[in-house]
């Protein structure tokens, strides 16, 4: 190929779509997780997280929840990916040979999320979340300040951690916060550097976010056996949740969360129509299954 700015801009425009393939081959699965927040400074306090919504009988005084932004805060990170590709592949017309890079590219910005939010959720009993507590803890304080409940969300365990979600609300579990989505940009004209010192065109990819978490109530986890006793002792706990007023918050667990390697324990509980013994599978269908290789 004939190197000037017409074929440079072509060449662009290639590895661009083959970026755009990877990003459209990709299938995160955060989203199932986590809500999305869009943040507009370097970080966000997300203390409100505190003040769980909820209805009262109107007597006397509104009682106002003061939705105060501090203490919680996350900080957004710089991610990037970059490749170089050398002027004389160009010229001898091997540019081809780069286009399932520039795919993988695509396809790793957009799952780099998923990195984050289940690192995250999986650091869960060594990462605090917005009372001060472990996100994944036996003593998270619920009711009123001067007199607080203990209130769990694990049953602790040893073994490989899997978790029990409610996702069907607005609030999530975790949080993906979103400063700059993900951009393909390019170093190809001829007099920078990396083109005049070392005959390679630069491209990359870059962007800014982080992962959080959200609410504790919303999500159990477990390093106890997957079996059907321990997914109910889950359940159970969820659905008994209460908020600072004493009332139940509704919570419903619908999203069985699973590394590989417990992707069949898991299929056994919730996937199958029969119980080991044949007969009926009370909790047949009571939650969806996600597997998460980045567990």
């Amino acid at each position: 190929m004939f190197i000037n700015k017409g074929n440079l801009t072509n060449l662009f425009t290639g590895f661009s779509g083959a970026f755009k393939k990877g990003i459209e081959g990709a299938k995160p699965a955060w989203p199932s997780v986590a809500m999305k927040t869009t943040s507009s400074t370097g970080r966000e306090a997300y203390g409100w997280l505190a003040q769980f919504p909820g209805m009262r009988e109107w007597v006397g005084d509104r009682v106002i929840k003061n939705l105060v932004a501090n203490g919680y805060i996350i900080e957004n990170k710089d991610f990037e990916s970059t490749i170089s590709v050398p002027r004389n592949s160009i010229e001898d017309d091997q540019y081809g040979l780069f286009s399932p890079m520039f795919e993988e590219m695509g396809r790793a910005a957009a799952e780099n999320p998923d990195h984050l939010i289940f690192d995250l959720l999986a650091a869960g009993w060594t990462s605090l979340c917005y009372d001060g507590q472990y996100f994944f803890d036996t003593d998270h304080p619920v009711g009123p300040p001067e007199n607080p409940t203990s209130v769990a969300n694990t049953d602790g365990g040893v073994g490989t951690p899997w978790f029990l979600l409610d996702t069907s609300r607005a609030l999530r579990p975790m949080i993906y916060q979103e400063r700059r989505p993900f951009q393909l940009v390019k170093k190809d004209d001829e007099t920078d550097d990396n083109v005049f010192m070392r005959k390679e065109y630069v491209y990359g990819v870059d962007s800014r976010g982080a992962a959080g978490f959200g609410l504790w109530q919303l999500a159990w986890g477990s390093k106890q056996t997957l079996d059907a006793t321990h997914y109910e002792a889950g359940r159970v706990a969820m659905s008994n949740m209460v908020g600072d007023e004493g009332r139940k918050l509704g919570v419903r667990p619908n999203l069985l969360v699973v590394p590989t390697s417990l992707e069949g324990k898991a299929r056994e509980i919730v996937g199958n129509q029969l119980d080991a013994g044949g007969g009926s599978n009370k909790w047949y269908g009571t939650a969806e299954i996600l597997v998460v290789p980045w567990l």
